[in-house]
């Protein structure tokens, strides 16, 4: 039985360090969603040079984006797992199959099945399967990260914790694009050029090595943030609203001593007891809307488009013209960075709903300033600018509060399923936006026209706006309530 900590001032330190560790679940979501952007080139020529089929700029989108399936399939199933497994354990898992895609995105030749460096039909395959399994690990670190954290953390401050979660993500994207850039080094991404018909070729004087092997060192990087979280996530403890709900309160006195402080532990407990009648409820004991607003929380933080803009940075960057596009990536990501600070920062003092409805807005703005410029060469400063702003905006607002969102937004006894259902919805949005992102992006009415590019940024203004209708509407503000508040909140709603 775990000696319960008597102290009536908790340990932030010890907070800390749980913190840490579980936002490295963040930082791989990061890394793994975006590796893509820089080996994503050097993959596509790989491919196109396979003898036993042609290689189509729609399966290119499908293998840039099938990680994704497996981002809709881990987040399915990270309620079942949380629920049977626990947080901890299901965290474990998560890492175990980030470090597994990651080798095997590597060298998905593995075990000698098939020929090292030949392209082909089954090798593809192969190679997908790797990334869902990664997907599958995101999916799950998706759910599981924020909601461990909001969990484990006092409520006065949770906001702000679970923020980090975002920032670890944006900072793994940000590291992976350094990373990416330092693998090639002198070296320079193939020349690669549409044919028409949805097919595209490998222009003469590309370099070799980008084909044969760059791709392969920006997947198995990963093994070495996989490998560190599945390490330390062994460390910490299991969360104690868990541990309340499966009858461990010896255990879970023990953490949230550690944490809070005895006699605000005590309240803690007390309170988690009274919202756990059951360990679990239907899923719409607190009416569809709580469901509901958690679902479309989900799909507006990917229909907005900006993971369209995060796995393509360099190609976007490429198209504009700029001189050095893994640089100017690196340089997004540093101003996303600074962005996700200010949400990290500013959420327990302003708020959750003012944020979101400023982001959206400021979205808006920079996505219809990028449909009207881009493709204009003397405009190319102020389209990459409209992009910085377009995606700072999305820093400071949806990328942190959504997660926020999905912390807390749920009464305990649904949060597993909720939560798990509500992000399932966001990586199914995340899959069918980064699919259909190049397509629509090289759709013309006339040959050489720009209409692809005005209409896919045009479509994602429209959407941030109508996501700042919804949020001024439909999503009530969480700050400053308790995890158990949010039953109260919701049974009132249901009676109006």
């Amino acid at each position: 039985m775990d000696k319960i900590n008597h102290s009536e001032n908790g340990s932030r330190g010890y907070l800390a360090s749980i913190v840490m560790v579980a936002v490295l679940g963040g930082l791989l979501f990061g890394y793994d969603t975006a590796v893509i952007s820089g080996a994503e080139k050097g993959l596509q020529a790989f491919f196109l040079g396979a003898p036993d089929f042609k290689y189509s700029d729609f399966m290119h989108g499908f293998t840039s984006s099938s990680a994704l399936i497996g981002c809709i399939i881990g987040s399915a199933l990270s309620g079942f797992f949380a629920g049977r497994l626990g947080r901890k354990k299901s965290l474990i898992f998560a890492g175990v199959c980030f470090f597994i895609s990651a080798w095997g995105s590597m060298e998905p030749e593995t075990f000698g099945l098939l020929p090292y460096g030949k392209p082909s039909w089954n090798l593809l395959i192969v190679f997908n399967l790797y990334r869902v399994l990664g997907g599958i690990g995101v999916g799950m670190a998706s759910a599981l990260c924020p909601m461990y954290i909001g969990e484990i953390s006092p409520s006065n401050i949770r906001g702000m914790l679970v923020s980090f979660n975002q920032f670890a993500i944006i900072f793994g994207q940000l590291v992976v694009y350094f990373v990416n850039f330092m693998i090639l080094g002198d070296h320079t991404n193939p020349i690669i050029e549409s044919v028409g018909q949805g097919f595209s070729q490998v222009m003469p004087g590309s370099d070799p090595w980008s084909i044969s092997t760059g791709w392969r060192y920006m997947f198995g990087s990963e093994c070495v943030p996989a490998g560190l979280f599945t390490l330390l996530i062994c460390f910490v403890p299991e969360s104690p609203r868990y541990l309340v709900m499966t009858g461990r309160d010896t255990k879970a006195m023990s953490v949230l001593s550690r944490i809070n402080g005895f006699s605000k532990a005590q309240e803690i407990i007390a309170d988690i007891k009274a919202t756990l009648t059951t360990k679990t409820e239907k899923l719409f004991t607190y009416g569809f809307m709580c469901v509901f607003v958690g679902i479309m929380l989900s799909v507006f933080q990917q229909a907005v488009g900006i993971n369209a803009v995060l796995y393509y940075a360099p190609r976007i960057f490429a198209d504009m013209g700029m001189g050095n596009p893994m640089m100017q990536t690196v340089i997004m990501g540093v101003i996303n960075i600074t962005f996700t600070l200010v949400a990290v920062f500013t959420v327990e003092k302003i708020g959750r709903k003012p944020l979101l409805i400023s982001g959206s807005i400021g979205m808006g703005i920079g996505a219809f300033v990028v449909a009207l410029t881009f493709g204009n060469s003397s405009l190319n400063i102020v389209t990459m600018v409209a992009l910085m702003v377009y995606s700072a905006s999305f820093m400071f607002s949806w990328g942190p509060i959504c997660w926020v969102y999905m912390a807390e937004l749920f009464p305990n006894t649904i949060r597993g399923t909720a939560t798990a259902i509500a992000v399932a919805f966001q990586w199914i949005f995340n899959f069918i936006v980064s699919s259909s992102f190049v397509p629509m992006f090289n759709m013309h009415l006339t040959k050489g026209d720009d209409f692809g590019h005005w209409f896919t940024y045009g479509l994602y203004g429209i959407i941030c706006f109508v996501a700042a209708v919804f949020v001024g509407k439909l999503v009530p503000e969480t700050k400053g309530k308790t995890l158990e508040d949010m039953t109260a909140l919701w049974k009132e709603r249901m009676k109006k």
